[in-house]
């Protein structure tokens, strides 16, 4: 049997989250070759919104207008919080970094700069977020306006109900009216799924059925609320012909994961990291690794089930995610990291994994397990010191973090990707 193959880079990410995929962007738009690992996994569940800072429950559970201040109260209240180790510009050019890169792709995201907005969710509630993409921010001004709505849901399609929608917004609307309809060409169908009408709107026929359809119901109605399918390569052209063909401003509200919005996403980025020299490896994992030079070359088994390939590289960013990225493991007594053997900021004992009540405030303890790192986001050993000096970690994996009561997922992987680059290019130097 001949040898693997070894495949050279200066970095190397572990992870095809938003996590790995903003520092795969951020390392390849500052020179580096850059190898890119792992499962299409949880981005695909990702409802297109990029939340930055919307919940701090210390104490009490507080909605927050204002990100920027929620985040100086996380670093005041939670000293651990991976936002105390980034100042609010690295955050803020984050943000600009990435969102320019979609709205160069194809798929522009709108927000207000110092405030967050308020969308639409299937459960009619509205959700607090940062930045939104196109497709949704007629949703945002319709509740920013007060203006009359139609919701449309489409006969088949599981998890979306407008009437559901409409009642949990009463209040919140002036006024939302409902419409059912069969989305066209799909009548045969027993179950219809967001992606396939996705793309059937690629095609101008359908799009132009679609908007009869909605034309005939529309009334008095200034916007038009419809589930996330308008396409999921020629989306922002989708959504300008038929804002066109009905004459109103149309916004997409998310559908139940895995979405249509998650789709995009990772279509966008597997089709233009490749085209700016990263080398993505898809549904590949990290089998084995083993330290060279004290810490400063990696060499990493690619593969599945067998070794497919060797990548040798000076630095790695871990951007694995948790326990659905499979970046941590619950075994029955303790939490592991899956990949480098780290160790686990946790609970002394699984029996104070969870509180007693589901729905506690304080939220449970298992939810802010993970890697404690350095200001430089370089994991910790057992002794407090960095693992390896150019081993980083980014995104969910990190320690003393409710990413999802708190409502700051997008914003965390973003912007811990971002100073983890900056650091790398700090150490490379020296």
């Amino acid at each position: 049997m001949s040898d693997p193959e070894i495949i050279k880079s200066e970095l190397t990410v572990i992870g095809t989250g938003m996590a790995g995929n903003a520092a795969a962007l951020f390392a390849a738009n500052r020179g580096l070759s850059v190898v890119q690992v792992g499962y299409t996994g949880e981005i695909i569940f990702a409802s297109g919104l990029l939340d930055l800072m919307g919940v701090h429950p210390v104490q009490e559970k507080r909605i927050w207008h204002d990100p920027w201040a929620g985040i100086d109260a996380v670093r005041r209240d939670i000293p651990g919080h991976p936002y105390t180790r980034l100042n609010r510009e690295d955050i803020q050019d984050a943000f600009e970094e990435l969102l320019s890169f979609l709205n160069s792709t194809g798929i522009p995201y709108y927000r207000h700069l110092d405030r967050n907005v308020n969308v639409l969710t299937t459960m009619g509630s509205v959700k607090p977020t940062y930045c939104v993409p196109q497709t949704m921010w007629a949703g945002v001004k319709a509740i920013e306006d007060q203006s009359p709505c139609l919701i449309i849901d489409i006969h088949r399609l599981r998890g979306f109900s407008a009437r559901q929608i409409a009642s949990g917004l009463q209040g919140k609307l002036s006024e939302v009216r409902t419409a059912s309809i069969s989305f066209p060409g799909f009548d045969h169908m027993n179950e219809v799924y967001p992606e396939h009408m996705a793309q059937a709107l690629e095609s101008s026929t359908n799009l132009e059925k679609l908007s009869q359809i909605i034309s005939s119901l529309l009334g008095n109605s200034h916007a038009v609320g419809l589930p996330a399918v308008l396409g999921i390569y020629r989306t922002k052209e989708i959504l300008s012909d038929l804002e066109n063909l009905i004459g109103v401003p149309v916004f997409e509200i998310p559908t139940m994961p895995p979405s249509v919005t998650g789709l995009r996403l990772k279509e966008t980025f597997e089709q233009h990291l490749h085209k700016q020299g990263v080398k993505l490896f898809t549904q590949k994992r990290v089998i084995g690794v083993k330290i060279t030079d004290k810490g400063n070359n990696f060499i990493l088994n690619i593969g599945n089930n067998q070794l497919d390939f060797k990548v040798q590289s000076q630095s790695v960013i871990l951007a694995s995610g948790r326990f659905l990225g499979k970046g941590l493991h619950a075994g029955r007594k303790q939490i592991k990291e899956t990949i480098f053997d780290l160790p686990v900021h946790q609970p002394w004992d699984r029996s104070q994994w969870h509180l007693k009540d589901f729905l506690d405030p304080r939220g449970h303890p298992i939810n802010r397990a993970g890697l404690e790192v350095d200001d430089l986001f370089r994991p910790l050993n057992r002794s407090g010191h960095p693992a390896f000096r150019m081993l980083f970690a980014i995104g969910s994996i990190l320690a003393h973090q409710d990413w999802i009561r708190m409502k700051c997922g997008s914003g965390l992987a973003i912007a811990t990707a971002y100073g983890a680059v900056k650091a790398l290019l700090k150490l490379k130097d020296k």
